[in-house]
């Protein structure tokens, strides 16, 4: 089944929720990274999100993920863009992030954070930045105060974790970080590059493994997970946070 995920989302020009624009919005919060800047992208999948940093900075970009067909296909995209020599690929734990104190000036991760649970991976992955330095990230969130009921259970069987605004704002603090500035991603970034082509996959998929029970309840579930930001995407969203690092 892991194969199938891997498969399924690995066709698509994005493995979750985003657009260029957004991220070269919270780069552009990022005003005092220096002129050759460090950016670790964790959990970085196929690296729409590398290359457009890649292509906003001097610097290098390190994008880490555990697939490696996911770093193939971003060493591809680095490359049609003209970016190569400012993109390193390294296979790795997102739970376990094996480099330096210091190392970065910034830390990148959108949609990825919550495989290690938003306040764990603002706390530890703290570690890794020069002082000052900066953290960005999105992640799922209710945006409003009284989801409906069939969207809750939903979210409570999927992401239990899943809370709002404002808890997460304090857990920033918490970490030692000072936000930049905060904003949901537009409806636009979910269906472009993800739901859209994703939805459209489907049928392609469920003729090919007509046959195997266990994958085309894996295509239910993707259609249903489609079919819920359809219809409740008022009440949740991505919501991308900037953040810095206070200094030691």
């Amino acid at each position: 089944m892991e194969e199938l995920i891997y498969e399924v989302y690995g066709s698509l020009p994005r493995q979750g929720p985003g657009d260029d624009a957004s991220t070269g919005r919270a780069l552009g919060l990022m005003t005092e990274l220096p002129e050759n800047a460090r950016i670790l992208d964790v959990g970085c999948g196929s690296g729409a999100q590398t290359v457009s940093l890649a292509r906003r900075i001097r610097g290098t970009v390190t994008a880490l993920d555990n697939h490696t067909p996911f770093l193939e296909a971003l060493r591809a995209r680095a490359g049609k863009a003209g970016v190569a020599n400012r993109v390193r690929s390294v296979v790795g734990d997102m739970n376990d992030l094996r480099f330096d104190d210091g190392s970065f000036d910034a830390i990148w991760s959108e949609g990825a954070i919550y495989f290690v649970g938003f306040e764990k991976g603002l706390r530890e992955w703290r570690r890794l930045l020069t002082p000052g330095g900066y953290l960005a990230a999105t992640h799922v969130c209710w945006l409003t105060d009284h989801p409906s009921d069939e969207i809750r259970r939903y979210w409570e069987a999927e992401y239990p974790d899943i809370t709002d605004v404002d808890t997460n704002l304090k857990a920033v603090e918490v970490a030692g970080y000072r936000v930049l500035d905060k904003f949901a991603l537009p409806k636009s970034a979910w269906w472009d590059d993800f739901y859209r082509p994703l939805e459209s996959s489907l049928p392609g998929w469920r003729k090919r493994y007509a046959h195997n029970p266990g994958a085309l309840e894996f295509l239910d579930h993707a259609q249903h997970e489609v079919e819920m930001y359809r219809r409740f995407s008022d009440e949740y969203g991505y919501v991308f946070y900037a953040l810095r690092s206070a200094e030691d």
